[in-house]
């Protein structure tokens, strides 16, 4: 690697790792990024796991240290998950390196889409075990399907899932969201690594920013409002990667 590849890997690390804590849409800068530094579709998807787990395990231990966490609720929602990742990692290994391609323009732009859409004011309440049903179990093997397969904007769905449909608000749902992705990542991780499609070098550098962007993203973790910028960085970013993915 170049300086000025582990200078962009380092940067564009730190801003995905602050938007994947706070809002959905770091995998969109990243994964692009790899792909654009020379890695095959396949391999740069492995390899920006590197970055999500050690980016999560920054956000739940500053999270935990804190005093914020949801233990209970985390650990049962992250059993499903895991299912479905097992199966989207495995199904990301093989898959024709043009469909992939094309499912991540895809996902690109509907998670674009989905972040422009206002957040509807909702009277939230915390979040028990009891709460959770099999509509919630069902919908999180789903996230992990997707999660385990690309990753890309897939803190949208926790908000479709945490927020709209249980009604927690949403500091509590990045809270509740790092831990099931850091969760469902650890084995989704190991199947590329078998499959040879993990740069581990790149990957660490890349992590590097991902957990810098991580730590002051939990110390932020601010509402819907405080989030607008983000929402609009992250748009504009998107945008131009598009253009150069379709291109």
């Amino acid at each position: 690697m170049s300086l000025m590849e582990i200078l962009a890997l380092v940067a564009i690390g730190g801003v995905a790792g602050f938007i994947n804590v706070l809002s959905s849409g770091g995998s969109m800068l990243t994964l692009p990024l790899l792909m654009f530094l020379g890695l095959p579709a396949p391999v740069a998807n492995g390899t920006n796991r590197v970055a999500i787990t050690l980016q999560s395990i920054t956000a739940v231990g500053t999270f935990l240290r804190a005093g914020h966490s949801n233990l209970a609720v985390s650990i049962r929602l992250s059993i499903p998950a895991v299912a479905g990742a097992l199966i989207g990692a495995w199904t990301a290994t093989w898959i024709p390196r043009p469909i992939f391609e094309g499912v991540l323009i895809t996902a690109m732009i509907g998670a674009a889409i989905f972040m422009l859409l206002p957040q509807p004011r909702l009277d939230t309440r915390p979040l028990t075990p009891e709460r959770l049903g099999i509509p919630e179990y069902l919908a999180l093997f789903l996230i992990g399907l997707y999660g385990g397969f690309i990753q890309v904007g897939v803190g949208a769905l926790f908000v479709v899932v945490l927020y709209r449909m249980l009604k927690i608000d949403l500091p509590q749902v990045n809270v509740i969201k790092v831990f099931v992705i850091l969760i469902y990542t650890l084995p989704a991780l190991a199947i590329f690594a078998l499959n040879d499609q993990v740069l581990w070098g790149m990957g660490l550098v890349l992590a590097l920013g991902n957990m810098a962007g991580a730590v002051v993203a939990v110390r932020v973790n601010m509402g819907v409002r405080g989030a607008q910028w983000i929402k609009w960085l992250t748009l504009v970013m998107v945008a131009a990667i598009l253009v150069r993915l379709i291109w």
